[in-house]
C-alpha cells in the first residue's frame, strides 16, 4: 500500500485485507481514503469491517470511502409516517426478501431523471452479486400483480446491515420495502443499519449522524457478532407500526477504535 503526501492511499491489488486507518480520510472530497485495488469478496468485506465503501464511476480507479461523520439508523428508531402507515395498512405490495437480487441491483443499477449515469457499474455490479451468492448481499423487494416495482440491497456483516442503493417504480414501493427489512433486522437482533450519506428521504426515516469513530466502534463491536449468512427469508407477523423513539441508540462500545475487521 503507497501513499501520496497529499492524496488518498493507492491499495496493492495483492493485499486484500489492507486499507488504511479511516481516520486518514481526505476531508475534501469529504471521506475518500483510498483508490484502486479489486471488488474481491475478501476486499469488499474487509472494507464494510472496517466503515468503508466502494463509490466510483465508469472510467474512474476504484474509489473508497469512509465519510464523516457517518448516516446511519438504529432500527428501533426507524420513523414510519402517518401516510406510510396508511400505505402499510393497505398492503398493496407483496415484500419478499432475497428472491431477485440480481433484479434488484440492476434496477437501482439504471439511469434515473436526469442522473448522467450511475456508480453502480458493471464491475460493482458483478461484485455485489458475487457477495449474495456466498450470503453477504441481499435484498428487500417490493411486488404488485406479479411485477417488481420497488427494492433494496445491501450486505450484512454480524448485527450490522450497510444499505447500498433503492429504487422505486410505484409511490412508497421502496420504503414499504425498507421498513419490512428494517423490522426483520431488528427481529433479528440488528443493532445498526449503514445508510453511508445523509439525505432527505433518510432523514424522513429516522436516520441520524456519528462521528466516525463512534460508527467504527459500533463495527469493532457487531460485526464479529453472530451473523445470517445465507439466503433470507421474511419471517410473518412482524410489527410494521412506528414503534418506540428513545432519545438514541443503543450505547457506543466504549472501546471505541477501529473495527479490526447506503445512496440511492
Amino acid at each position: 500500500m503507497k501513499t501520496h503526501s497529499l492524496g488518498p492511499y493507492w491499495l496493492d491489488p495483492d493485499e486484500p485485507d489492507s486499507f488504511p486507518d479511516p481516520a486518514l480520510a481526505l476531508h475534501e472530497p469529504d471521506g475518500l481514503l483510498a483508490l484502486g485495488g479489486d471488488l474481491a469478496p475478501a476486499r469488499l468485506l474487509g472494507a464494510y469491517r472496517r466503515g468503508i465503501f466502494p463509490w466510483y464511476s465508469e472510467g474512474q480507479p476504484i474509489l473508497w470511502w469512509s465519510p464523516d461523520p457517518r448516516v446511519v439508523l438504529f432500527p428501533e428508531r426507524l420513523r414510519v409516517s402517518r401516510s406510510l402507515r396508511r400505505t402499510l395498512r393497505r398492503a398493496p405490495f407483496e415484500v419478499r426478501l432475497d428472491t431477485a437480487f440480481d433484479r434488484v441491483i440492476d434496477a437501482c443499477a439504471a439511469p434515473r431523471g436526469d442522473d448522467q449515469g450511475t456508480w453502480i457499474t458493471p464491475e460493482m455490479n458483478l461484485a455485489y452479486r458475487r457477495l449474495h451468492a456466498l450470503g453477504h448481499a441481499h435484498c428487500a423487494e417490493a411486488w404488485a400483480d406479479g411485477e417488481l416495482v420497488g427494492g433494496l440491497y445491501g450486505v450484512a456483516i454480524g448485527r450490522v446491515f450497510f444499505g447500498e442503493s433503492m429504487f422505486s417504480r410505484v409511490t412508497d414501493a421502496s420504503k414499504v420495502a425498507f421498513v419490512h427489512l428494517v423490522r426483520q433486522l431488528q427481529a433479528w437482533g440488528f443493532v445498526l443499519i449503514d445508510c453511508q450519506v445523509d439525505s432527505a428521504h433518510l432523514r424522513s426515516l429516522g436516520a441520524q449522524t456519528l462521528p466516525r469513530p463512534d460508527f467504527t466502534a459500533y463495527l469493532a463491536r457487531y460485526c464479529p457478532d453472530g451473523g445470517r449468512v445465507g439466503r433470507w427469508a421474511l419471517e410473518t407477523g412482524l410489527d410494521l407500526g412506528p414503534g418506540p423513539a428513545p432519545a438514541r441508540g443503543p450505547a457506543a462500545p466504549e472501546d471505541g477504535g477501529q473495527a479490526r475487521g447506503g445512496r440511492s
